[in-house]
Order: structure tokens, then sequence, then C-alpha cells
């Protein structure tokens, strides 16, 4: 069997990864994939929104399984498109993924259908926004309607910060169009979590629970990124708390797409702000997240390529998920000034020594060749990732291998599930 995998981050090199240990997989082919995902899968040079390009290459290679890992192909319709020409491919259609795409239209879809979420206005005029703020006060949550990897969410601690945070993306553009309109939410104190789970349309098969650090800097200070590190289990989560997400969320998300005639194929994943033991929608994703791909795949038994027939196939009730008991953490390494501006091509050194950890895996997220030598070429550059008896012991066994890593300005966060481990 052959498989495509669409994307070029650590979320994808985890992906290739897990379909490396399938025995139904022959070869696996990335675009545009990264230096580690090189290790083990052929990497195309093709972008992920080229999709006449993508298209061409999966009938001509006779590509069996196509995944799509970034959001932004799922926003602009790639399973539409090769689904039209009966290509099996994992990931909602165009109308589904507007769940992840606008947070307007989910912020409407959740109002609909009685799914818990915070308190909102919606904004096109930058002054009504500013009147609104000054209104309500601070802390308050602005967000850019549309997609901005992960960075278009500002939690404002007064109402100074809101208001520039709305002349950045209402005035200055710095998220293009994504910031036409604006959400300004309120903003829900609690713990975070991230709940991600597989669905075919019919049945939702939750997987186990993860928590990810959004913010830049120890301490969850700085500005929001894509994700500087991630763990499973996240505590916070209980089976009772999973029952009632369940419940009051995930099952009322599918039949009111149901109901809506819109077939939701794929990952299904809420980010959710617990608060006194409620859960409350912060926003839906269409895909796996990043970093949290990568300690919840290092934790699933069960064949991924076996999930993938069954959710295409709208048989996933027939699927037995099964997880390692262990527990996993991701820490990831950035560039110089990530999230803002940063500098690419700084050679990487002490990934062979690093690799050679026990228990330890590296993912890749923003990598690429040059000279012979790895280098730097995104703003999140690694995910190192292990896997141990318990969170503590995964947490030793990463920060163990990352001070093997070696690149000038590299930084990272000291106190990655830190929460957990001090959790009473």
């Amino acid at each position: 069997m052959k498989v495509l995998v669409i994307g070029g981050g650590g979320r994808e090199h985890a992906i290739v990864w897990k379909l490396s240990q399938s025995p139904h997989v022959d070869k696996i082919y990335c675009c545009p994939g990264n230096a580690g995902i090189a290790d083990m899968a052929e990497c195309i040079d093709v972008g992920s929104n080229d999709f006449d390009a993508l298209l061409d290459f999966v009938k001509y290679e006779w590509i069996d399984l196509t995944i799509v890992g970034p959001e932004e192909p799922l926003s602009r319709g790639i399973v539409d498109v090769f689904e039209k020409e009966g290509l099996r491919i994992l990931g909602p259609n165009r109308t589904a993924a507007q769940l992840e795409s606008s947070k307007v239209s989910a912020k409407d879809f959740m109002r609909r259908y009685g799914i818990p979420t915070a308190e909102h206005r919606v904004f096109t005029s930058y002054i009504h926004a500013e009147d609104y703020v000054r209104l309500k006060g601070a802390p308050i949550v602005i967000k850019a309607d549309g997609l901005a990897a992960g960075k278009g969410v500002i939690v404002a601690g007064t109402a100074d910060e809101a208001i520039n945070a709305l002349k950045l993306i209402m005035k200055e553009g710095v998220f293009g169009d994504a910031g036409n309109r604006v959400i300004v939410e309120e903003c829900i104190y609690g713990e975070e979590a991230s709940f991600m789970a597989f669905t075919d349309g019919k049945v939702i098969a939750p997987m186990v629970s993860s928590q990810d650090h959004k913010r830049v800097f120890d301490g969850d200070k700085g500005p929001n990124t894509g994700g500087m590190g991630s763990y499973s289990p996240a505590p916070v989560i209980t089976k009772e708390l999973e029952s009632v997400i369940m419940e009051r969320v995930m099952r009322p998300t599918l039949k009111g797409l149901n109901s809506e005639g819109i077939k939701y194929k794929g990952i299904l994943y809420a980010g959710l702000m617990i608060r006194d033991g409620h859960p409350y929608v912060l926003e839906f994703n269409c895909r796996l997240g990043d970093p949290e791909t990568q300690p919840v795949l290092s934790r699933l038994k069960t064949d991924i390529v076996d999930i993938a027939f069954a959710i295409a196939d709208e048989r996933l009730s027939d699927i037995n998920l099964e997880w390692k008991p262990e527990a996993s953490v991701c820490v990831v390494i950035a560039s110089k000034g990530y999230p803002g501006k940063y500098e690419k091509g700084k050679v990487i050194k002490g990934l062979d020594d690093a690799k050679k950890h026990k228990d330890v895996v590296i993912f890749h997220a923003g990598t690429s060749f040059n000279n012979g030598d790895i280098v730097t070429a995104g703003g999140r550059v690694l995910g190192v990732t292990a896997i141990g008896a318990d969170i503590k012991d995964a947490k030793e066994k990463v920060y163990r291998a990352i001070e093997e890593i070696h690149f000038d300005g590299m930084h990272y966060r000291k106190d990655i599930a830190d929460r957990a481990i001090k959790r009473p």
C-alpha cells in the first residue's frame, strides 16, 4: 500500500512515523515534508495547497490513501477535490471544515445546538469593536475569524492590550483576510485541554486526552504560538469529565452537523477550557493538533491505517482503539524570535546523540537540508518527544535529550507538563 501525507511539520512527521509502523504500508510519500520526514518517507516538492499537482501525483503513483495534516488545504476543499475523483482521503470536506476555518461560523453553530462556549460579539467595524471593549473592560479575548496558524487569539489583560490587538488585526491586517471579522469574547479562567476524536460521521471514538502549552514563555507568559509543548494524558480530563464532554460537546456537534446535511469524517478536535468541572469550547479544529499529535500518537497501539480506512468506509464502530498506558511529553524547540520574525538556516547539531536516548523520538517541524547539514527552516523547529512510566518520567527523558541539541538562538519552555506533575 502507498500512502501520501500532506504537510511538512511536526504533526506530519508523527503521522509518517506512525504509518511506518503499519504492516499494510509499503511506501510513504510526503508533500512537502522536511529533513526528519525524509528519513522514512520520500519527500516530494509540492505545496500543500497545490491541489492540481497533488491530484496528478496521487493518480500517477496509484496512492491508496492520503492523509491531510494542516488545516489550510482542508479549508480550501482538498477533500472535495479528491473525493470527486474517487480517491481515498482522510479529513472533513470544505463545508465541514468551516468549524475551524471560521470562528464566527463555529460560534453560530455552537449557539444553535447549545454547545457550551464563552459569551461573545462579532465585529466588522474597528470603531464598534473598540467601543465594546471599553464598555466590557478586561480581561477579554480578541480572536481573528479566519485561520492564523494558531496565533489569531489574543488574551488581553487590559483594555489597552485588547485595543492594540484590534488595531493589529483590523487596521494593520497582520492576519490578512482572516481578520476581516473579529470576535470579542469573555475570558473564561480555568484549565485548558485538547480533546481529539476520530469520527466517520456516525460514531465518535475519543483519543486519549492531552494538554497544549500555547504561550511562548515559561509560566504561560508572552504571546500565543502554534504550541510550545504538550503532554498526554491530561489529568484534568477524568473519566467522568470525558463522559460529560462527549455528551455536552462531541455528540451534539456531530448530531448538529448531520442535521444540517454535513457529513463530517476525519478528526474532530475541541479545544476546551475546564472551569469548575464544566467544559467550555474555546475553538474547534478539524485536524490533529500540533504538537498534541506527537504525544498522542506515541501512545496509540491500533494501526493508524486500519483507523483511516474505517473512517473512510464509515465503519469506525468496528475498530477497537487501543492505547499504551504510559504517559508522553513533547517539548518544542523554536527559533530565536518566534512567534515573531525569526531567522532560518541555522545548523542543528546533536540530533544523532539525542536520538540515542531511550524512549525518545525527535519529530522535525521546521527543518531542511543545506549542503548536507540539517538546518532550521521554520519558527517551531523540533518536537522532542518521550514516553515514560508517568508524566514526570517522560518529562525527564525529554529534557535530558534536549541537552544534546544545539543551534544558534534556539529556545524552548522549561516547564512543559509541570502543571500535571504538581497537580494534587
